[in-house]
């Protein structure tokens, strides 16, 4: 059995169920592998303000020795605001990200550490979905507008079939030279930073942390958690997870609604 010093748990669809609840078994499993010394790590898609209402729940929250991987490994910082790592999207990958989404008819957004920003002067149903769910205001910039905001990551935002659809056109060979793509849920189709994603995130956290990788669980569900599970020594599937995830994870665990996560810790720990 691994010698787990750190636990990276993704929120949607692994830490929460289908309701985006933390359910009781889940929650008591975290409590306990913290009272025996583990690290818990969040790493998420979401920006800090997204996640914080779980990082309460677990008592993580507003803390200088707590830490959470956010925007998909784009941004590494403790719980309390103090940023160790962060790498951002320049102007120019904005504007051709951009203009591949009017191409291909898709709604899309910049996110930047306080705010989503949109071109579209008719916002898409799921950038107003990110914004609840995230807990940043949505404004209205143009393309000149933008030159001077920082940007995380942008996002692609449609209805899954649609999307799905427009995701393989060779167009997007023009950016993944500079930017690194990943399908983040079955409506988000996301840019970071090239090399930047979840795993190369929780790597430098826990080069920051001296814990190794052979050290680390990582558990997940989608295609944008494939590169922690990879880097951990341990990588744990949800049931509920897109197949290539699970091909590609030393172990699956049961579904976010049947607590994946408290079956997970409860049997590796």
């Amino acid at each position: 059995m691994p010698d787990i010093k750190l636990i990276a748990i993704d929120i949607d669809g692994t830490l929460v169920n289908s309701k985006k609840e933390i359910t009781p078994a889940v929650k008591k499993s975290v409590l306990t592998a913290q009272s025996k010394g583990k690290k818990i790590v969040i790493c998420t898609g979401r920006p800090l303000s997204g996640a914080q209402r779980y990082l309460d729940e677990l008592g993580l929250n507003k803390q200088n020795d707590q830490f959470i991987v956010s925007f998909n490994g784009a941004v590494v910082e403790s719980t309390s605001g103090n940023v160790i790592f962060k790498k951002g999207l320049g102007y120019q990958e904005y504007i051709d990200l951009e203009a591949i989404a009017r191409k291909l008819k898709l709604h899309f957004h910049a996110v930047s550490l306080d705010r989503l920003y949109t071109a579209n002067r008719d916002i898409g149903h799921y950038t107003i979905y990110n914004s609840r769910i995230v807990k940043l205001e949505v404004s209205y910039r143009t393309q000149e507008e933008m030159r001077h905001i920082p940007i995380i990551k942008c996002m692609y935002i449609d209805d899954p079939d649609y999307l799905n659809s427009k995701i393989t056109s060779s167009l997007f060979d023009s950016v993944k030279d500079r930017v690194t793509l990943s399908k983040t849920e079955p409506f988000y189709f996301e840019a970071t930073a090239k090399n930047i994603d979840k795993g190369t995130g929780l790597k430098i956290l826990c080069d920051h942390l001296n814990i190794n990788p052979e050290n680390v669980m990582a558990l997940g569900d989608q295609a944008n958690d494939m590169p922690m599970l990879d880097y951990a020594g341990l990588g744990v599937a949800m049931g509920n997870a897109v197949e290539v995830t699970k091909k590609n994870a030393d172990k699956v665990t049961t579904d976010c609604d049947h607590d994946g996560v408290a079956v997970a810790i409860n049997k590796f720990l």
